[in-house]
C-alpha cells in the first residue's frame, strides 16, 4: 500500500506594518502557550487513561520456537498478531498468512533476512487490522468478532521449507518454514484454536500458496465437527511458458524448492511422479486438497503477466513493454496470448 504525500504551498503577500507586528506577537504567544502545554502534558500523561484502537494489534513472538528450531531466516523468533474474538465469534477463527514472494538463492535470502520478511527484528511491533481482519461489522460483517490472526512471513518459502544445516555456502541462513508453521499452530491451539467451531485459513500471494500447501493439515488439527475452509487470494501461480518459450517460473520455483528443502512439505503423490518444483504450483496442490478451497484471482493478474508470461529476460526487444504495463496498449495478438493464460 502506497502512502499519499500531501504537499502544501505557502504564498506570501505583502502585509501592512501593523499586521506583521501583530502576527509576530501572536506567534510568540502561541509558542509560549505550546511550550507550557507540552510541559504540563509530560507531567500528566502517565495519569491519563490509555485509549486503545481495536484495529491496532501487537506482535507476539512464538514461545519456545528457538528450542524447536522454528526460526526466521536470520534465526530470530517467528511471530503473529492475535485479536481475540467476542460474543458469537468467540469460538470462530480466521488466520491470515502474510505474503511477500520467495527467495531462491543465498544472495537473495541473505538480503531478505535484513528485512521484516526474513527477521522478526525488523517487523513492526504493531499492525493495523483491516479488511477481512477488521473489527467494524459494517465493513466486515462475516468475521468482525472472530478470533483473528495475522501470521508473519519470515522464511521466504511459503512456510514450507526445512533444512537442518544453518550455513549455506558460508552464509548463515535458516530455512525452517515448515517448523514455523507447526510452532505457530501449536501455540494457537493452546490459546483456543483447538476449540474452534468454524475456522478459515487464508493468505495472499506467497501466503496464499502457503495456505494451499497447509490447508488439509490445518483441517486435521481441528475438531472433526468444526467447519473448516481455506481461501487463497492472488495465489494461483501458473506453470506456463513465457513469450520466449521457456518456463522461467518453473525454473525459479526449482531453485526455491531445492535451496529450502520444500519437497518434503509437498504432496508425496505428486513428487513421486513429477519434479518437486512442479508440485509447488497451485494447480498440482489443489488436485489433492480435500478441504474446501476458495480461489480469488483477478482476470488480469498484473504480477503474473510481468513475471511469468513476460519476464524482462524473455523480451529483449521490449515488444511487450507497453502491453505488460497497460493492457490498453496491447495489440490483438498480445490480447489473444493474454486471454490464453489461465490466470
Amino acid at each position: 500500500m502506497a502512502s499519499s504525500r500531501l504537499q502544501n504551498a505557502f504564498y506570501w503577500r505583502r502585509w501592512g506594518k501593523e499586521t506583521v507586528v501583530g502576527a509576530a506577537a501572536l506567534l510568540i504567544f502561541l509558542f509560549a502557550l505550546s511550550a507550557t502545554f507540552d510541559s504540563w502534558s509530560e507531567e500528566t500523561d502517565s495519569d491519563r487513561p490509555v485509549v486503545s484502537d481495536p484495529d491496532i494489534v501487537g506482535l507476539t513472538l512464538v514461545r519456545n520456537a528457538k528450542d524447536r528450531g522454528a526460526v526466521c531466516l536470520d534465526g530470530s523468533l517467528p511471530g503473529y498478531h492475535l485479536q481475540k474474538g467476542s460474543g458469537s465469534g468467540s469460538n470462530n477463527w480466521l488466520l491470515h498468512i502474510e505474503g511477500g514472494g520467495w527467495c531462491s538463492s543465498v544472495a537473495s535470502c541473505s538480503f531478505r533476512r535484513t528485512t521484516a520478511l526474513g527477521s522478526s527484528d525488523h517487523m513492526e511491533s504493531q499492525v493495523v487490522f483491516s479488511g477481512i481482519l477488521g473489527h467494524d461489522p459494517s465493513q466486515n460483517p462475516d468475521f468482525f468478532n472472530w478470533n483473528k490472526v495475522k501470521i508473519r512471513y519470515c522464511d521466504g518459502g511459503s512456510l514450507a521449507g526445512f533444512v537442518k544445516s544453518e550455513v549455506q555456502n558460508g552464509t548463515k541462513l535458516l530455512f525452517r518454514g515448515q517448523l514455523i508453521w507447526e510452532a505457530i499452530m501449536d501455540e494457537l491451539l493452546s490459546v483456543g484454536l483447538a476449540n474452534a467451531r468454524q475456522a478459515l485459513l487464508s493468505g495472499c500471494s506467497a501466503g496464499g500458496l502457503a495456505t494451499l500447501i497447509h490447508c488439509d493439515d490445518f483441517r486435521g488439527l481441528l475438531p472433526q465437527e468444526a467447519t473448516v475452509k481455506c481461501l487463497a487470494d492472488a495465489a494461483f501461480f501458473v506453470d506456463e511458458e513465457n513469450v520466449s518459450g521457456k518456463r522461467s517460473m518453473r525454473s525459479f520455483y526449482n531453485d526455491v524448492v531445492s535451496l529450502q528443502g520444500i519437497s518434503r512439505s509437498l504432496h508425496k503423490d505428486c513428487t513421486s511422479r513429477k519434479e518437486p518444483s512442479q508440485c509447488f504450483f497451485p494447480q498440482q496442490i489443489v488436485e489433492k486438497t480435500k478441504t474446501p478451497v476458495f480461489l480469488v484471482n483477478p482476470a488480469y493478474d498484473f504480477w503474473q503477466i510481468q513475471n511469468i508470461l513476460v519476464p524482462d529476460n524473455s523480451d529483449p526487444y521490449s515488444k511487450w513493454r507497453k502491453c505488460k504495463l497497460n493492457i490498453q496498449n496491447c495489440d490483438p495478438d498480445q490480447i489473444e496470448r493474454l486471454q490464453g493464460l489461465p490466470c
